[in-house]
């Protein structure tokens, strides 16, 4: 006997973005059509019972090389387009149906005052971090990332980093700089991340001290492979509270040529996202993924694989919620260390 399926779609399921009825489940919008945020997530900025926040932060002058990344936010957004509604690879579920998530619109800055910009998005992250939801930023240059481990340490304390990156960015100035390359550097001597329970995956070049954080050089992964890469990252955070920071200039610019510092070498798409989702057991509070910079694209590549970044994170955390959920209250204060 023949199913005859009617399609999901009339006027009240079109522009979920904005007339979505509800933070779960899946849009059944076309790809190609209506009003545009992360995944088809309702903008909204009601935090009431939202797991995650997904957030854009337009800033890119900070940046040493090629400037764009102001407009990672839009190109993040338009390719992640085609990924609302279905079971998402490889997490074999749609993370919706577990985590209550939205977009959050943009950070509000002042391109004239630089020197206001990280105070601007300290403030802002706080927002959202106080209020007991996750966040998932889309630089933007990786300068936010300084502003935004700030605002996370002041409520988890200081954090294990894992940063997939082609450069350090122990670049480090006494003064109050904004430099995209300085952001780990200033955080170490901060205390506000762990060097010694913190790992950088790709790193392609070299800076003038490691901050005794362990390094995976870029061509070590063709060694170890995506599961030894997993091996060293898990054995270095172990139980740490943990903020996950994706500089696309990680890929290889084959991946990734939309960004303002390409190196080659890197790595792949694919050995990026495997490692990725193998991080099930670190107890993860927030993260990033900066320096899409789309005018240097072609055919959204870098967006792709930007956007492919954020769903990862957003699959993480939905299993990590649902293996939360399945263990006993009494216990649930060690779940974070359980993979």
């Amino acid at each position: 006997m023949t199913q005859t399926l009617k399609h999901p779609l009339h006027t009240s399921t079109t522009d979920t973005a904005v007339f979505a009825g509800t933070r779960r489940g899946g849009s059944p919008e076309p790809t190609y059509s209506g009003v545009l945020s992360f995944m088809r997530r309702k903008l909204t900025r009601n935090l009431a019972g939202v797991d995650v926040a997904v957030w854009g932060i337009p800033f890119d002058a900070a940046v040493s090389n090629r400037p764009g990344a102001r407009f990672g936010p839009q190109g993040v957004r338009r390719a992640s387009a085609i990924l609302g509604g279905d079971p998402q690879y490889p997490f074999h579920a749609d993370p919706f149906e577990r985590l209550a998530v939205v977009d959050y619109g943009d950070c509000a800055l002042d391109y004239g005052r630089h020197a206001n910009t990280p105070r601007q998005i300290e403030e802002q992250a706080h927002e959202v971090i106080d209020a007991g939801v996750k966040l998932l930023s889309i630089g933007g240059d990786h300068y936010v990332t300084w502003p935004l481990l700030k605002a996370h340490a002041q409520k988890h304390g200081p954090m294990a980093l894992v940063q997939f990156d082609a450069h350090q960015d122990t670049w480090f100035d006494e003064d109050e700089r904004i430099d995209h390359g300085s952001f780990v550097a200033r955080a170490v001597r901060e205390g506000i991340i762990l060097p010694e329970r913190s790992i950088q995956i790709g790193i392609r070049t070299h800076a003038p001290e490691t901050c005794g954080i362990e390094i995976v050089y870029g061509e070590e992964i063709a060694d170890i492979g995506a599961k030894g890469v997993v091996d060293r990252i898990l054995r270095r955070v172990g139980s740490a509270k943990t903020y996950l920071t994706f500089d696309i200039d990680c890929l290889d610019p084959a991946f990734a040529p939309g960004t303002g510092t390409p190196v080659a070498g890197g790595l792949s798409s694919r050995e990026a996202l495997m490692i990725l989702s193998r991080l099930g057991a670190l107890d993860i509070v927030g993260g990033d993924v900066v320096e899409v910079a789309p005018a240097y694209d072609h055919a959204d590549i870098t967006s792709i694989a930007g956007a492919a970044v954020m769903q990862h994170y957003l699959g993480l955390l939905a299993d990590q919620k649902k293996h939360y959920e399945n263990v006993p209250s009494s216990d649930r204060l060690f779940a974070s260390a359980l993979s």
